[in-house]
């Protein structure tokens, strides 16, 4: 076991509330591993003086415990993140708190574009949900990106709006936003890509695109 791991468990469990555990329920967000209720602020600062510790990141996201795997994915080094640690690393995800802090640390990996169009495909409803939350993230961390990655999420975004699970359409509408918001061609292209979705006889479809339309142009 790396040597830190023992110390920050230690922290974790100090700072345990159990309100904060019943509000994170209250969100959605339940785990089978234990949650201690330790904050997002809480959680950065322990993570500061460990920035980029991959075997470290690694040897937190094997507890069983909720705030540890979070932290894990404040610490990991996405320049060492393989393709297999993603994929093991996705499918311990049960709640959408540790996708999305898993999805904006991937981001910035090499494979990000890859697992994002992979993981959209999937039936496991937080393995797709980190699909779309990696184009979210994609969307807002990735500046060197050309358009033309974005304008192909597009079509997987449609194919996807008619999943009805909470967690996923949720995502699926965030991607949409996200890409809507980098430029204007994006957002025109978004917006249009929304009216597709408007047309799908789905009740999932259409929440995504009236929201998606909402916060890109002000209309309802």
């Amino acid at each position: 076991m790396h040597p830190a791991v023992a110390s920050l468990i230690a922290q974790l469990r100090a700072e345990s509330d159990a309100r904060n555990v019943a509000g994170m329920r209250r969100f959605g967000i339940t785990s089978a591993a234990e949650q201690l209720g330790v904050s997002m602020p809480r959680l950065r600062a322990m993570a500061r003086t460990h920035r980029r510790d991959h075997t470290l990141a690694a040897a937190l996201f094997e507890c069983p415990i909720h705030e540890a795997r979070i932290l894990a994915t404040l610490i990991a080094d996405p320049a060492k993140v393989t393709r297999t640690q993603m994929e093991q690393w996705v499918k311990r995800c049960d709640n959408w708190a540790q996708t999305d802090a898993l999805a904006f640390m991937l981001d910035r990996t090499p494979y990000a574009e890859a697992k994002a169009r992979a993981w959209s495909a999937r039936r496991a409803e937080f393995v797709k949900r980190t699909g779309f939350a990696l184009m979210a993230g994609m969307a807002v961390h990735r500046k060197e990106l050309t358009d033309e990655v974005f304008l192909g999420f597009l079509p997987l975004i449609r194919r996807e709006a008619l999943d009805e699970r909470n967690f996923v359409k949720k995502a699926v509408n965030w991607a949409l936003r996200q890409i809507g918001k980098r430029n204007p061609r994006l957002r025109h292209a978004a917006v249009v890509e929304a009216g597709r979705i408007a047309r799908i006889d789905s009740s999932a479809a259409r929440w995504i695109a009236r929201d998606a339309v909402r916060e890109l142009t002000g209309r309802e």
